[in-house]
Order: structure tokens, then C-alpha cells, then sequence
């Protein structure tokens, strides 16, 4: 099949059950038993797809796919034990694209392995470019340069800023929880009701102004906020 596989566990026998039958249907395998050991690979392989525990030392598995998110685009499955609704709620969240409890199935998560590269691969999902500009009403966010412009006048913002408003921008007229915004933009769990969303907020509504009298930006109580379209 020519695609290359990232099993990431401390528990060896984990591993090995995996790396077998993973091998059996083509895929070449490699392992690590640690969260920095398996970032070690990703540097160093071409990984096509991993499989990541969550619960891993040096690096868990939360830390480990934010750090894979920031420089690679490739499809994630968490295998873990932690198994509420709650963890799969955070583990999708954080990034993953798939979820899978233990104990496990292993026919069933190498079929979830190919859905995945399929998905990805075959339909081409990885090639979607990314827009260089968001423009709504008399807003232009330049993505690369991290400039926002009102017309043609720029708008000075920090880099919170930047990222609540390119959130906001890339969907118009989604409403995004303070989970979401947070998270998006401090790159961070949200863990508790975190006041800074507010302030940001507030801060955005002040340098945009006014758009035929009301905000940009509205407030859907008890939701979050949403971009006007």
C-alpha cells in the first residue's frame, strides 16, 4: 500500500499487537514507546497517518498532536483508555481524527486506519489549500502577513487578536463557544469560564468600529460570539 504508519504506546504489547496486524495488511510500521520518542520519528520519517496513546511519558498525547498540528497536516487516531464522553469530546477537539477506546478491536481500527488514509489520500483532502486572504464587508485579513485592514486603512492587531478574528472570519455567521475561541486562540484546554475572552472581545469591537451601527462581532447569549455576515 506504500503508506507509512506512526504506533505510538507505552505499553509494548499494545504496540506489537497493532504493528502486527497493521504489517499483515502492508503498512510499514514504526513505534515509540514515548511521546518525544514518536516526535523524534515524525521528524524524522515520512509518517503518513499515527496512532497515539494519550497517557505517554515526557510528552502525553494532548502536547504531542499539538505539536504535530503546528508543522504537519496528517490524519491522527487516538487509542487510549480514557474512555468517557468527555475524553473523546477533548481528544477530537485538540485535533484528532479519529478516536478509539481500549480494549480494542484490531480488524476494526485497522478499517478506521483506512478510512482515514482514504479520506485523506485518495479524496485528496490534503490538498486543500489554505486561502492567503479572509474578506467579509470592509474586512481583509491577510493570512500570511498577519495584517488586518479595514478598506485600505491596516488595523494594528496582537496575535490573540488574530487568531479569535481569523476564527471568526473563516466562518461568517458560525457561532463559536468561548470553549472553541480559547482554544483556537491560545492554543490551550479550556478548562474553566476564562474572563480573557471577554476582554479580547471587547478589545476586537473597539478597533473595527461600527458597521452601519451595530458590531461586527455579536454576542449570542448564553452560545458565544459569531461574525455577522
Amino acid at each position: 500500500m506504500g503508506f507509512s504508519i506512526l504506533v505510538a504506546d507505552d505499553e509494548q504489547g499494545i504496540v506489537d499487537f497493532v504493528k502486527l496486524y497493521l504489517e499483515k495488511d502492508g503498512y510499514q510500521v514504526f513505534t515509540a514507546a514515548d511521546g518525544e520518542a514518536a516526535w523524534h520519528c515524525l521528524q524524522q520519517e515520512q509518517i503518513d497517518l499515527a496512532i497515539l496513546d494519550i497517557m505517554m511519558p515526557k510528552l502525553d498525547g494532548y502536547q504531542l498532536i499539538k505539536k504535530i498540528r503546528t508543522e504537519k497536516n496528517i490524519p491522527i487516531i487516538f487509542l487510549t483508555a480514557k474512555d468517557t464522553s468527555a475524553d473523546k469530546v477533548l481528544g477530537l477537539g485538540v485535533g484528532a481524527d479519529d478516536y478509539v477506546t481500549k480494549p480494542f478491536d484490531p480488524l476494526e481500527l485497522v478499517a478506521r486506519v483506512e478510512a482515514q488514509l482514504r479520506r485523506f489520500y485518495s479524496l485528496g483532502a490534503q490538498e486543500i489549500a489554505e486561502p492567503e486572504t479572509l474578506a467579509l464587508h470592509d474586512l481583509t485579513l491577510d493570512l500570511n502577513q498577519c495584517l488586518l485592514y479595514k478598506g485600505s486603512e491596516p488595523v494594528a492587531l496582537t496575535s490573540i487578536e488574530f487568531k479569535i478574528l481569523r476564527l471568526l472570519m473563516g466562518t461568517p455567521g458560525r457561532v463559536f463557544t468561548k470553549k472553541q475561541i480559547y482554544e483556537a486562540a491560545w492554543e490551550d484546554i479550556y478548562i474553566v469560564d476564562d474572563n480573557n475572552i471577554m476582554v479580547y472581545i471587547s478589545r476586537l469591537r473597539e478597533k473595527l468600529g461600527d458597521r452601519e451601527g451595530a458590531s461586527y462581532i455579536q454576542t449570542i447569549r448564553g452560545l458565544g460570539y459569531k461574525l455577522v455576515p
